[in-house]
């Protein structure tokens, strides 16, 4: 940041930060595993286990018991994503500062970081291990988005998720605004579900927007997933920020870095819509 570029007038009224996006999909992990690692290349070793074979008769003479051994799963997601940042701040400008570019810099850093990790969950999406809904592209519009949204969640339903578990679809912000304006449609009472244009209740799903939804090569094609918090494994065990007084420069430094990764665990909790637009 050289002093030359840095006009006091232009900053009086604060500093103009870009607009956040939306930090959704590591939100919607599982992060039960974050205590667990400690840096770098450790490992989670997160066990499954089968179903036990429920057999019936109706006659107790009948029964037959002897222990059965029910097999086990194991998924192992290794840590090894490092998100860092390093940025200094000339004496000069720190002078002449209205608003605290400091602080300012500081928090952009951090969201710069969440949004990283936010888009590494999402381009789980791509994922082999991802169950994808239809093997084509299917063009959605207003009037079938909500159909292909019960698809997804109907296809979580045959994968045998409970009625009961809480399932998230994240939306790209080109789906949201079909979705919204279909939901909106149908519901008479003016879609007070929809809060801020950024959250809504539909077909027992919590619906998010994002703007780090993954996209084919071209960007034409949303990969937008619909899922149980239990799909996807999230852990980020250590973030460390720290400032510093570089030689040889008239400025101070902040250094930091946050160390994180994710992995899918339960794939039939996972189904991905291939979504193209008009």
């Amino acid at each position: 940041m050289a002093y030359q570029n840095f006009i006091p007038a232009v900053w009086a009224e604060g500093i103009e930060r870009e607009l956040e996006r939306l930090h959704v999909f590591a939100t919607d992990c599982n992060k039960e595993y974050e205590g667990e690692v400690t840096k770098q290349g450790d490992s989670v070793h997160i066990l499954g286990v089968g179903k036990p074979t429920i057999k019936t008769t109706a006659n107790k003479k009948n029964v037959q018991l002897g222990a059965e051994d029910v097999e086990d799963t194991s998924v192992v997601m290794q840590i090894n994503q490092i998100a860092y940042f390093d940025f200094k701040i000339d004496d000069i400008d720190k002078r002449q500062a209205v608003g605290g570019v400091a602080d300012a810099l500081r928090n952009e850093a951090a969201e710069g970081i969440a949004d990283v990790m936010d888009k590494y969950v999402a381009d789980k999406a791509k994922d082999n291990a991802a169950l994808k809904y239809s093997a084509s592209d299917v063009l959605v519009t207003k009037d079938n988005i909500l159909g292909e949204v019960d698809k997804a969640i109907q296809k979580l339903y045959e994968n045998d998720v409970k009625t009961t578990t809480p399932l998230f679809i994240t939306l790209p912000p080109r789906a949201w605004t079909l979705f919204k304006q279909a939901y909106i449609a149908l519901d008479t009472d003016n879609s007070k579900m929809i809060k801020n244009g950024k959250m809504a209740q539909y077909g027992g799903a919590t619906i998010r927007m994002s703007n780090n939804c993954a996209k084919n090569v071209a960007g034409t094609v949303d990969y937008v997933m619909c899922r149980t918090n239990r799909a996807i494994a999230f852990a980020n065990p250590l973030t460390h920020v720290e400032p510093y007084r570089p030689e040889k420069s008239f400025s101070d430094a902040v250094k930091g870095f946050s160390l994180y990764d994710a992995k899918i665990v339960r794939p039939k909790e996972l189904c991905i819509l291939n979504w193209k637009y008009a």
